[in-house]
C-alpha cells in the first residue's frame, strides 16, 4: 500500500507572536517573513510547491522557501496584503496538485496491482503445464 501525501497549510488563526519578521541582510528594503505551516511537507510537497510557485509570474518581487515547518517569503513592504494573498493561492494550489498526484498514484497503485495478479496467474498456469507434461511422461502419484 503507497502512502498518500498530505497536504500543508499556513496555521490559521495566525498567532503573530510566532510570526518572524526581520530585515534581509543580502537585498536591501526586503524584509524575511516567517510564517508557519500546520505540518512539515514531505519531499512530493516540496516538489510540487517549488513547481507552483516558479511558475508565478510575480518572481521579481518575492521569493519563497520552506524552512522545516515555516514558509519563508522573502519580499519589500510594498503591497504585503497581496504578497500575502498570493501565498495562500500558491498553497492552495499546491495542494490541489497533490490531490491531482494522489488520485494519479491511486490508479497506478491499483495497475500495478492487477498486473502482478496476472503475472501470478500466468506463472501458476506455466507451472501446471509443466506438472502436466511431468505426469504424462512418468506417471501420476
Amino acid at each position: 500500500m503507497r502512502e498518500t501525501v498530505k497536504k500543508v497549510k499556513l496555521i490559521e488563526p495566525i498567532d503573530i507572536e510566532r510570526v518572524s519578521i526581520y530585515r534581509d541582510h543580502y537585498f536591501p528594503n526586503a524584509y524575511i517573513i516567517d510564517l508557519p505551516l500546520d505540518s512539515l511537507p514531505d519531499h512530493v510537497w516540496l516538489y510540487i510547491f517549488e513547481r507552483e510557485w516558479k511558475i508565478s509570474r510575480h518572481l521579481w518581487d518575492r521569493k519563497l522557501f520552506v524552512v522545516g515547518d515555516k514558509l519563508r517569503l522573502v519580499t519589500t513592504e510594498h503591497g504585503i496584503e497581496e504578497k500575502i494573498d498570493w501565498v495562500k493561492e500558491v498553497i492552495e494550489r499546491t495542494n490541489k496538485s497533490v490531490d491531482e498526484y494522489n488520485k494519479e498514484a491511486d490508479v497506478r497503485a491499483v495497475q500495478a496491482e492487477e498486473e502482478a495478479r496476472k503475472q501470478a496467474e500466468e506463472e501458476k498456469a506455466k507451472a501446471e503445464a509443466i506438472k502436466d507434461v511431468v505426469r504424462r511422461r512418468f506417471g501420476a502419484l
